[in-house]
């Protein structure tokens, strides 16, 4: 029994301190074994494990012993497996070596404790290896309990809540057998850390079932949730993820954590948010509530940066919750989940209580100040630093002894290094425990410290100066996550890996963020920082392809982003270690070599793998008379040749062999044959090995293998390749008359589809050696798609060899290869390119060098292989065309030329076809300034100067990129003479221009796409005064109209242009400064009327629009016939009639005039037998009537018209039905031959799926079947009925509404029934064409002699109108 004597205030401060000592003690747990170690005796070559269960705080780590010795882990024969707080160490297959005792040692900071159980392997010869255990403790015999097995029926998957929320995770299941007294106990846990009841978990479990509720959701709360049902012989786990988002303002701060809690402050931490999808953190506020009240303050006035903040000003013995808030643009966070509840007490009292016994058994407790003894304190000693930051540092010192009753405390003083300047820190608040925090230190600043004590009495000396204690600078937030890799999971998850970032700067955790391919929408992996840096992220899509980055964190922020990964799509993974099997045996061991002391092995893979790559091999040999088998290799065997060595000579062995995956150990191989362990002295090589196949066709198959290990008493010479079918001993060598050099043949004339089997002969001066085992069957059956492609990158001029394989899996790769030999390197330039099934094989740098077969194949496939042999005459022009493509030409579309500028100034230039931004030139002649240019393909540089002088040769030298280009202008002679008068006249031309009003161009004819005519020039330099004056033949002319000098262009309309018209024209221009003119001769242009003839205006010699009318012709339209009559000019303004015998026709509905620029038409729509008969065009002019006539006397309606496919009736314009109700459109339709239907929604083709029927049956009634009707298939529907005569097509407008809803009034705008034309023109026969005789002409006028029409030109099409023409067609009427 224990009594304190202490005052009424001490009894307070007491009384706080028991709840901060029960939330440290049931934090603080050493490691205890929950369940232990049992011995177990087992029979040889059969599986053990042993299980324990521990638990503690931190997780305790779990090592395990055998006989004292540390077990190696990477050993493949142990499987040793942690399991929320279940160990266990699986032994696959046991051998009589295993019999020992065996112990795991769990520890972790508070302690360790361990726990034994011995193994007992007897063989099953019935003997059992002696095995003496050296301990205190008796050998446990096989403990025998019931098992229980526990099956979940229903369980909880992974969630995605939002904070606030309330999350209920519950599993249903059943235990067999089903005991009363033995039921399972529900254990939940997250990430590892094991929960109970509190206020924010609430956990309720019953006979079959147990469910756990997060209330209030938090980001605290996110993690793997996992469920242990244990029982006495094991435990059932089932584990999901909880994910918690915060939506709009920053996500709440969390995990709040209390350090250095003392009499007046403590110092609070927490982690920041995940800032993804809202703006990055200012600042963070500190609240502090006192518990039994609600009044929460808040600690500081101004946002702090970093993720820890000393809270000062505390009363000491109260008790305080704190939480913190964070802020952004967006506004400020919901507080975080609060902490536990602190008491502001002195960490120190109870080392200061002391006991004084009084006898019997009572104790008195009493402070040690509280002893009578020296009055005046000791010196304080010890004085260090144990917490610094950047702008405080936490003092810990230890207290002389001291006998007194007077109340000590204590002053510290603070000084900056080398400066010698005490200053005393705490002057106010008196410091009563050895413990104190001084605060508003600089940043990156050297301090020294020194602590006295005092009491009433006085105080006592300084302590010893501290060292020089430097505060932590500013390090900014970690440097970005490096390289992030994702790999396949499930077909909802996906793991990320990344690399630790090379500044970590006291990391925290990472946050993870995903993003679908294709868009920039980054959202949250993870809301709560994980520390480690791999990562499953749950709830993704199936088939979606995404891309990941990771930011790293520490209490300043978060880091940049890591590099995108590459994007991956989710679906299952290739392989789970959980869902595959051990491998199947290796086969055919075959001995290599043998010296009389060893002996070299080889076999063949296993042909079933497990579903995960056999990756290690271990041997087990015999003595012939001997009946244990041993192991010969402790580390497993990554090869499949292997050298067995310290055998006795003369002996006989057998040996098997045992492959291993991830799943384990598979089962041993059969034995191999008894091999002698005789020296081989045989003078011909040993058997070859290892052979492969590829390339395999309907009547070849190629074949590899590794040399022999005993090459004989001479070098290979070569080898012998033979072949038999399958099941046969006839073995035929398929080059008989020559060895191969190399370890790679094809061999030849093989019947397709038969099954073959393949051996090796080596050979050397004595002879052919002992043949290789027997390869397993191969069929001669070529493999669809297994060709190789080789040319030459149009860009770059690189070599390509492509493959495009037909089969591929997750795990295939391709292998290259030259002369069948794997290509390794890369030095010359040499790349291989994998994009997905296609494998590139680049040669950057190519040469002579590269002549030679090669070859791929890919693995993890049916003999999926190719090979191309680059020949020497292939290798040649292979060589050419790189180096076109890398040495290319410029093309030129002119060469160099010149143009004379004004001021006698030479221009010259050229055009290339095509040169980018970055083309440079220059230009050789003599040392002259040059003025250079370069714009849309064109180069040109002028000449200021042009003289005498610079006869010569003018060159330009073009670079672009790789391209070259040069052209040149020889100037001398005759060239060079004119090319200067003409520069010398237009620097003289330069001066008459540039003193007064001139011509800046001359008078030209203008002849407009009307067939105007128009005298144009452009003036210069002019003035208010300047006039204007035309003239032909020398008399002065007025124009129409003023005359506006200040466009700069003035002209004179010639209105009627005839031969009147001819004559010289002249303009003059001048004022008070001088005179201009420029004069024009158009009589005698013969260019000008020509002009005009083809403008169809007027000919030479003169012709009306009537005289070049063809005879008419027909032309088949989607409605009708039209008539056509081609001239060389035709407008709307033309008197023309269109006459059917002798009624003059107009334009209506059913027949359409009109016309182009070259022709007239006549449209007769959906014609009938009215329509029969004479049709003529009379074309007027003011001289003459020109008259063309057709008979359609015997063509009635074209076929075309009435067999093309038409549209009877039956279909509503709209459609108006309820949702989830099914709509069929049906109508009639017709036509010879029998239509094609077609229905389109919205412009795009409907065809039968499980939601669309279209049909169309006899040929005569179509329809549509929507079924279903969902708001998804409102819209425009349209059907097309067409055949080779062309079509109709109609529209109808569907609508839906919901059940309950008022119909919609729908009021669609729709198009009318459409003509569709043929698809090719509808041929007609030609029609009898009457010519009768032309229509008197005036009295006045005569016809000319040859009236004869000009006939059209076959394939004659109208020109395009001028973009100022108004087209000749008439508006339809209506």
């Amino acid at each position: 029994e224990i009594f304190s004597i202490r005052s009424a205030k001490d009894l307070f401060s007491f009384h706080h301190i028991e709840p901060n000592c029960t939330v440290q003690e049931s934090m603080i747990r050493g490691p205890q074994f929950l369940t232990t170690l049992r011995s177990h005796t087992v029979w040889e070559h059969t599986p053990v494990k042993l299980y324990c269960t521990v638990e503690g705080y931190p997780t305790p780590l779990v090592k395990w012993y055998k006989d004292g010795v540390s077990i190696d882990m990477s050993s493949i024969k142990y499987n040793v497996q942690d399991n929320v707080g279940i160990h266990t160490l699986e032994i696959a297959k046991c051998e009589t070596d295993d019999t020992a005792q065996y112990t795991a040692v769990a520890g972790n900071i508070h302690g360790q404790v361990s726990t034994q159980a011995s193994v007992i392997v007897k063989s099953k010869s019935g003997k059992a290896k002696t095995y003496i255990v050296f301990n205190k403790f008796p050998m446990l015999p096989e403990i025998k309990y019931t098992k229980i097995n526990i099956t979940f029926l229903e369980t909880f998957g992974s969630v995605f809540g939002t904070e606030g929320d309330t999350v209920t995770l519950a599993a249903t299941m059943t235990a067999t057998p089903n005991l009363a007294n033995l039921q399972p106990e529900a254990q939940w846990f997250r990430d590892d850390h094991r929960l109970s009841d509190s206020k924010w978990v609430k956990i309720e479990s019953a006979r079959g079932e147990t469910k756990l509720t997060l209330p209030h959701l938090n980001k605290d709360d996110e993690g793997v949730y996992s469920l242990r049902m244990v029982t006495k012989g094991g435990d059932a786990v089932h584990s999901a993820f909880v994910s918690c988002a915060v939506p709009g303002a920053p996500g709440a701060p969390m995990d709040i954590k209390i350090h250095d809690a003392n009499r007046d402050y403590v110092i609070v931490s927490w982690k920041p948010p995940n800032t993804t999808t809202e703006g990055p953190i200012i600042g963070y506020f500190v609240d502090r509530c006192e518990t039994g009240t609600e009044n929460w303050v808040q600690c500081n006035d101004s946002p702090i940066k970093i993720c820890k903040y000393p809270v000062p000003g505390l009363f000491e013995g109260h008790s305080y919750y704190f939480r913190v808030r964070a802020i952004n643009s967006h506004g400020i966070s919901k507080p975080s989940r609060i902490s536990d509840p602190i008491a502001a007490l002195d960490p120190t009292e109870f080392e200061r209580l002391h006991a004084i016994k009084l006898g019997g058994k009572l104790d008195v407790v009493i402070y040690h100040n509280d002893v009578e003894g020296t009055k005046l304190p000791g010196t304080p000693s010890k004085l260090h630093a144990s917490e610094t930051d950047r702008t405080y540092v936490v003092l810990s010192w230890k207290p002389a002894p001291y006998q007194g009753q007077a109340p000590v405390w204590y002053y510290i003083e603070k000084c900056l290094a080398e400066s010698g300047a005490w200053q005393r820190v705490n002057t106010q608040v008196p410091v009563r425990s050895p413990r104190y925090a001084v605060f508003d230190l600089s940043e990156g600043k050297q301090y020294l410290f020194r602590v006295l004590a005092a009491n009433m009495y006085g105080s006592s000396e300084a302590s010893e100066p501290t060292e020089p204690i430097q505060t932590q600078e500013l390090r900014g937030v970690p440097s970005a996550p490096g390289q992030v890799v994702a790999t396949r999971e499930t077909d909802t998850s996906l793991l990320i890996q990344w690399a630790e970032p090379k500044e970590p700067n006291n990391l925290i955790g990472y946050y993870i963020d995903v993003c679908v391919k294709g868009s920039k929408d980054w959202g949250s992996a993870n809301h709560k920082p994980h520390k480690n840096n791999k990562f499953v992220v749950q709830g993704l899509t199936t088939g979606e392809t995404y891309a990941f980055r990771v930011q790293a964190i520490n209490e300043l922020g978060l880091s940049d982003e890591s590099q995108e990964s590459s994007p991956l799509s989710v679906k299952a993974a290739l392989f789970s270690v959980n869902d595959h099997t051990t491998p199947s045996a290796p086969y055919d061991i075959a001995l290599l070599a043998c010296d009389g002391e060893s002996m070299v092995l080889n076999w063949k893979h296993p042909v079933h793998s497990g579903g995960s790559p056999v990756v290690e091999y271990y041997i087990d040999k015999h003595r012939h008379g001997e009946h244990t088998w041993r192991e010969i290799n402790i580390p497993p065997i990554k090869e499949r040749l292997f050298k067995v060595e310290h055998l006795s000579a003369g002996a006989v062995y057998e040996f098997m062999v045992y492959g291993g995956s991830l799943a384990g150990l598979g089962a041993p191989s059969a034995p191999s044959k008894a091999f002698h362990c005789d020296a081989w002295t045989i003078p011909e090589p040993g058997p070859a090995y290892d052979m492969t196949f590829c390339e395999i066709r309907d009547d070849s198959v190629l074949v590899e293998w590794k040399a022999p290990v005993y090459t004989g008493t001479s070098p290979i010479t070569g080898y012998f390749v033979d072949f038999a079918k399958k099941g046969s001993d006839e073995w035929h060598c398929s080059n008989e008359s020559h060895a191969v050099s190399h370890r790679y043949h094809k061999v030849t004339g093989l019947e397709v589809g038969v099954s073959y089997v393949f051996r090796v002969r080596a050979a050397n001066a004595e002879g052919a050696g002992k043949p290789s085992l027997a390869s397993n069957p191969v069929v001669a059956k070529a493999v669809k798609g297994t060709e190789m492609t080789c040319t030459v990158d149009e860009e770059s001029g690189d070599f390509i060899l492509s493959f495009e394989s037909c089969q591929i899996t997750e795990s295939s790769h391709f292998v290259w290869k030259k002369f069948y030999k794997e290509i390794t390197d890369f030095s010359k330039g040499i790349v291989i390119k994998t994009e997905g099934n296609i494998s590139k094989l680049i040669f950057k740098h190519p040469d002579q060098g590269d002549m030679g077969c090669f070859s791929v194949a890919v693995t993890n496939t049916d003999g999926v292989s190719a090979s191309h042999e680059i020949h020497a005459e292939e290798l040649e022009k292979m060589l050419a065309k790189s180096y076109g493509i890398r040495h290319p030409v410029i093309p030129l579309k002119t060469q160099l030329a010149y143009k004379i500028l004004e001021r006698g100034r030479m221009r010259f230039w050229l055009q290339a076809e095509h040169i980018s931004s970055a083309v440079t030139y220059k230009f050789l002649w003599i040392t002259q300034h040059i003025h250079i240019i370069g714009f849309a393909g064109i180069i040109e540089f002028v000449l200021d100067h042009f003289t005498e002088d610079s006869e010569g040769t003018f060159t330009v030298q073009i670079e672009d990129g790789k391209a070259r280009g040069q052209s040149s202008l020889v100037l001398i002679g005759a060239d060079f003479k004119a090319a200067l008068a003409d520069a010398e006249h237009q620097r003289s031309e330069y001066v008459r221009v540039k003193d007064g009003p001139h011509f800046s161009e001359f008078l030209s004819v203008h002849v407009g796409d009307d067939c105007s005519v128009a005298l144009i020039c452009k003036v210069d330099n002019l003035k208010k005064e300047t006039a204007l004056h035309w003239y032909k033949d020398a008399v002065e002319i007025t124009p129409e109209g003023p005359v506006n000098l200040a466009s700069g262009t003035c002209k004179l309309p010639i209105s009627l242009f005839s031969k009147a018209s001819t004559g010289i024209y002249k303009a003059t221009i001048s004022d008070d400064r001088g005179k201009d003119q420029s004069q024009i001769e158009i009589s005698g242009h013969e260019h000008l009327c020509q002009h005009m003839y083809t403008k169809g205006r007027l000919g030479f010699p003169f012709h009306s629009p009537g005289s070049s009318a063809t005879e008419l012709a027909i032309h088949c339209t989607a409605t009708g016939i039209q008539l056509q009559c081609h001239m060389k000019y035709y407008t709307e303004e033309m008197k023309i009639h269109w006459l059917h015998v002798e009624r003059k026709l107009s334009h209506s509905e059913k027949v359409r005039i009109g016309g182009t620029p070259a022709m007239a038409t006549m449209e007769i729509i959906e014609p009938t037998d009215k329509d029969k008969g004479l049709y003529h065009i009379q074309i007027i002019d003011t001289d003459k009537t020109y008259t063309r006539t057709i008979d359609l006397s015997g063509h009635g309606k074209p076929d075309h018209i009435d067999n093309r496919g038409k549209v009877l009736g039956g279909l509503p314009d709209v459609v108006t039905i309820m949702e989830k109700k099914t709509l069929s459109l049906t109508c009639t339709v017709c036509g010879d031959p029998k239509p094609q239907v077609t229905w389109l929604k919205n412009g795009a083709e409907v065809y039968t799926d499980d939601q669309y029927l279209v049909s169309l049956e006899s040929g005569k009634f179509a329809s549509l079947t929507i079924k279903r009707v969902s708001l998804e298939d409102c819209g425009r529907y349209t059907m097309t009925v067409q055949n080779k005569y062309g079509g109709e097509s109609v529209d109808i407008v569907v609508s839906a509404y919901k059940h309950g809803d008022t119909i919609p009034q729908a009021k669609p705008t729709l198009t009318p029934k459409s003509i569709i034309p043929p698809k090719r023109p509808i041929e007609i026969p030609g029609p009898k064409v009457v010519t009768p005789a032309p229509s008197p002409a005036p009295s006045h006028v005569s016809s000319p002699a040859a009236a004869k029409s000009p006939t059209s030109p076959k394939g004659l099409k109208s020109p395009t109108p001028a973009r100022s023409m108004k087209s000749p067609t008439p508006t339809r009427r209506k």
